[in-house]
């Protein structure tokens, strides 16, 4: 069975984070690993705590799962500190990870930042650079970049900046710019897009985690890059489409849609 390790934090409210990562696995057919980074209390209106495991814990933790189980392809989610980021980047090359893909989480839904300068320099020359896929959005891409990504134009030149980062390739998502949602992957030869409808839905919580979890998922199962994306693509895009109310805040995206769409699974009301 394929399997994919997810490095991230923990959602308590299962929206995002390693809980998102692992139902996007199990759906797709991958045997889920974690290795958990963070844990938050957390629901559909925000985030009310964090707690840090020690370094060491999470040192336990990739120790525990790699030297037994293994992985074939993993991801990343948010790294709350350098520490973490070099903790992480040491323990994925000793055990020679294949298939990483980086979703260098930095930026809230609201526009804060969500990590320190030193994380971010951290994350650009230790972990990026062992990537296979990097995974942005616009306003991370922002951020890696220093610079304002202003249109749907600007994305194509933006991932070739980021391609001088030193992964193998990069997928910038333009959700976060009007007209459809437009994604383009660079890998240092050929620029691609994906682009499929914008819904008009407040419950996308948990997009990004759940679209980079599905690329891994993919990488896993032993798909070429470009391919990896377009299927992650389409299930992303079905998880938005058909996510329902759940809570008082933005909810989650349906990662039960694949199942519904081919009658494995009852669609609930």
């Amino acid at each position: 069975m394929p399997r994919m390790l997810t490095i991230a934090g923990s959602d308590s409210g299962g929206g995002a984070g390693i809980q998102a990562d692992l139902k996007t696995a199990t759906v797709l057919g991958c045997y889920g690993l974690s290795v958990i980074t963070a844990l938050t209390a957390q629901n559909t209106r925000g985030v009310q705590g964090i707690h840090e495991p020690p370094l060491e814990f999470i040192a336990l933790q990739f120790d525990s799962v790699l030297s037994d189980i293994g992985a074939d392809a993993a991801k990343t989610g948010m790294l709350a500190n350098p520490g973490v980021v070099a903790l992480v980047a040491s323990k994925l090359k000793a055990y020679q990870v294949p298939n990483l893909v980086v979703d260098p989480v930095m930026v809230a839904q609201s526009g804060d930042a969500l990590v320190t300068s030193d994380t971010r320099e951290a994350l650009i020359r230790e972990l990026i650079p062992l990537a296979a896929v990097i995974t942005p959005n616009r306003p991370e891409a922002e951020v890696l970049l220093g610079r304002e990504i202003r249109s749907a134009r600007d994305l194509g030149q933006a991932a070739r900046d980021l391609y001088d980062l030193g992964p193998r390739a990069v997928l910038i998502k333009g959700g976060h710019i009007e007209g459809p949602a437009l994604d383009v992957l660079y890998d240092g030869r050929e620029l691609r897009e994906y682009s499929a409808p914008r819904f008009d839905t407040p419950h996308t919580h948990g997009s990004g985690c759940t679209y980079s979890a599905a690329i891994a998922s993919h990488l896993a199962m032993g798909l070429a890059l470009p391919e990896a994306v377009s299927r992650a693509k389409a299930f992303i895009t079905a998880a938005i489409r058909t996510a329902r109310p759940l809570g008082q805040g933005h909810g989650p995206t349906n990662h039960l849609a694949l199942l519904e769409e081919r009658g494995l699974f009852p669609r609930s009301a």
